[in-house]
C-alpha cells in the first residue's frame, strides 16, 4: 500500500493549468526527488497535498484511507503530513525552542483551563514537549541545540532553514515535504543539510523533496520525478531522469534535447 497516491491530480488558476493529470505513488521509506524548471508545478503539487490549495481535479490519498484534497491544512498535518516552504516562515521574535514547540501544538492535549491552572498533567506535558524539542534540535548537531534560547532572527540563514525543518518534524510526520531546502546555501551548508536529510529519513520519515541542486537530488533520492508545465515527463532513477531528452529540453531548450 502506498503512503501517498496521487491520481490524475490537476490544478487550474483561471486559464493557467499548473498541474495536468499528475500520477505519483510514494511508498513508505522513500526519498522522492521532484525536479523541473521554475513554473513546472512542483510547489503547486505540495500546496495541494498540504491543503493550501484545492485541486481542480483528481485525488491525493494518504495511507489509502484519507482523501487529502477534501481536508483543511490542519487536518492533513494531524494525519502525518508536514512541509517546509521556499521562503522563510519562522516566528522570528520567538526563541529557537519555542518555534519547535509551536509545531507540537497538534500533538498536545492540555486546554486553556489546564494551562491557566498549571495542573500537574499540564506541567508534565510541557516538560515532555520541551525534552522532545531539544531532541529534534539535536538532529542538526551543534547547529541549533546550543542556540535553543536565542531568538530565531539571530540565526544564520542556513540555521533558519534547519529550524523550519525541525518545526515540521515536531508535528510527528510520516511524510515530510521539503520545498527547496538548500536554496541559498553555500556548498558546505548544502553538504551538511544532505546529511541532515538522510538522518531524518533514517528515523522512519518518508520524504518528498523539491530541489534544483542536482547534487542534492542525486545524493539523497531513491527515485526522481521530473515535471514541466504541470505535466510529468518521467520518473525513475536519478540517471534515467537526468539524462532523458525531455528533461534536457525542459531545462536547456529544444536543441539540447534534440541532440541528447
Amino acid at each position: 500500500m502506498a503512503l501517498l497516491e496521487a491520481r490524475k491530480l490537476s490544478k487550474e488558476f483561471g486559464g493557467l493549468r499548473a498541474l495536468q493529470g499528475l500520477d505519483l505513488s510514494v511508498s513508505e521509506g522513500e526519498i522522492v526527488g521532484i525536479i523541473g524548471p521554475n513554473g513546472s508545478g512542483k510547489t503547486t503539487f505540495f500546496n495541494i497535498v498540504s491543503g493550501i490549495h484545492r485541486a481542480s481535479g483528481g485525488e491525493a490519498r494518504f495511507r489509502d484511507a484519507h482523501e487529502l484534497t477534501r481536508l483543511p491544512a490542519h487536518r492533513i498535518t494531524m494525519l502525518g503530513v508536514a512541509r517546509t516552504f521556499q521562503s522563510q516562515r519562522l516566528f522570528n521574535q520567538m526563541t529557537v525552542v519555542e518555534n519547535v514547540l509551536v509545531g507540537m501544538y497538534c500533538r498536545t492535549h492540555a486546554g486553556l483551563g489546564r494551562i491557566l491552572l498549571q495542573t500537574p498533567g499540564c506541567r508534565s506535558e510541557k516538560r515532555a514537549a520541551e525534552e522532545r524539542a531539544i531532541e529534534l534540535l539535536a538532529i542538526f548537531g551543534e547547529r541549533l541545540a546550543p542556540r535553543r534560547d536565542r531568538p530565531a532572527f539571530s540565526l544564520s540563514y542556513a540555521n533558519r532553514r534547519r529550524l523550519e525543518i525541525a518545526r515540521a518534524l515536531a508535528t510527528e510526520p510520516k511524510l515530510l515535504l521539503l520545498d527547496e531546502p538548500t536554496a541559498g546555501m553555500n556548498p558546505t551548508e548544502t553538504h551538511e543539510l544532505m546529511g541532515d536529510i538522510l538522518r531524518i529519513h533514517d528515523r522512519g520519515v518518508t520524504i518528498l523533496l523539491i530541489e534544483h541542486d542536482m547534487r542534492v537530488v542525486r545524493g539523497v533520492s531513491t527515485r526522481v520525478m521530473a515535471l514541466d508545465q504541470g505535466v510529468k515527463l518521467i520518473e525513475g532513477s536519478f540517471k534515467e531522469v537526468h539524462d532523458h531528452p525531455a528533461v534536457l529540453e525542459a531545462y536547456l531548450g529544444h536543441r539540447a534535447g534534440a541532440h541528447a
